[in-house]
């Protein structure tokens, strides 16, 4: 199997749904080649869930998807024991959470109680229903949706479940040549069922395996305790990264340097990767006056290179 064939074929397909936003589209495929659940946040009606169908049926995956609503209980999501009389037992009924995807849509209506259900899956590829605990498909991904904090019925993700998120993603509006494909084109819902798979399982966790072989030097190592270090030091954000962020960020400069298609990784896949990667993680410090994607940029601009 030629890596970059593949990568390829998956972009393209991927870009035939999703018109006019290649570098988000890039940015999902790293995070999905790296292993790491994707968090996708923007105002409705932009795409997300389109996009996250189209992830999951580009990638070849089962998937199941779960809208997220307030009255929604963790047995919703991990499944329930039922007795069954011919049985004469409980029997185990699984829920939506065994896939190898879950579509998470509009996550941020559900409660806290519901959301943290979600985190022993995220971490540990595990749920524990009534004292036993069950291993989820491999490979698994939660694919989630949110709505931005400041739209009613929403209840902010807790930080401990946003580490689990490898990247955070904003669609955006779309130029005004996109909008005009959406416009005169066909339906994104119609293209969505005419979508083949562009891998097989084996396919996908040899590229998985291809990405840990990208190799970082020790300066490109330097370079990333730099940044790490500069989180840290209280002049850009509240509380710097955690060591769990900085690996993270490693598995994804990796993937984008494997779709770049370079077996070792540069400088720029770490700057191109670390808004989507980290600003989710950390609060700016008052007076910033600026959000946390931007305030990652400029802490960019202020790091030197090694």
């Amino acid at each position: 199997m030629h890596a970059q064939h593949k990568i390829k074929s998956l972009l393209d397909q991927l870009n035939t749904v999703i018109v006019g936003k290649e570098s988000q589209v890039r940015d999902c495929v790293a995070c999905l080649l790296a292993g790491g659940h994707l968090l996708i946040e923007d105002v409705p009606g932009v795409g997300k869930t389109t996009l996250a169908h189209a992830l999951a049926s580009t990638f070849g995956l089962r998937f199941s998807r779960v809208q997220f609503t307030a009255d929604l209980m963790p047995s919703d999501l991990t499944g329930v024991s039922i007795y069954e009389r011919g049985k004469e037992s409980f029997v185990f009924h699984p829920g939506p959470v065994f896939a190898q995807v879950l579509l998470a849509d509009e996550i941020n209506r559900a409660s806290p109680k519901t959301q943290s259900a979600l985190l022993e899956a995220m971490e540990e590829r595990q749920v524990t229903v009534e004292g036993e605990t069950r291993a989820l498909p491999h490979p698994f991904f939660v694919i989630a949706t949110q709505n931005p904090h400041d739209q009613l019925g929403t209840f902010a993700l807790p930080e401990s479940q946003l580490d689990r998120f490898l990247m955070r993603i904003s669609l955006g509006y779309p130029d005004r040549n996109a909008e005009r494909q959406l416009l005169a084109g066909s339906d994104r819902r119609d293209m969505l069922d005419h979508l083949l798979p562009q891998l097989s399982p084996g396919e996908l966790e040899q590229l998985q395996q291809e990405v840990l072989k990208v190799h970082a030097s020790d300066a490109l190592l330097d370079y990333v305790q730099d940044l790490l270090t500069a989180t840290r030091s209280g002049r850009w954000f509240l509380q710097g990264l955690s060591p769990r962020a900085g690996i993270a960020l490693m598995r994804a400069a990796k993937a984008q340097a494997l779709i770049s298609g370079r077996d070792y990784v540069a400088p720029d896949d770490v700057q191109s990767i670390l808004p989507q990667t980290v600003a989710h993680r950390l609060i700016p410090v008052g007076d910033a006056g600026r959000g946390a994607v931007e305030q990652v940029r400029a802490m960019i601009e202020a790091t030197p290179l090694p």
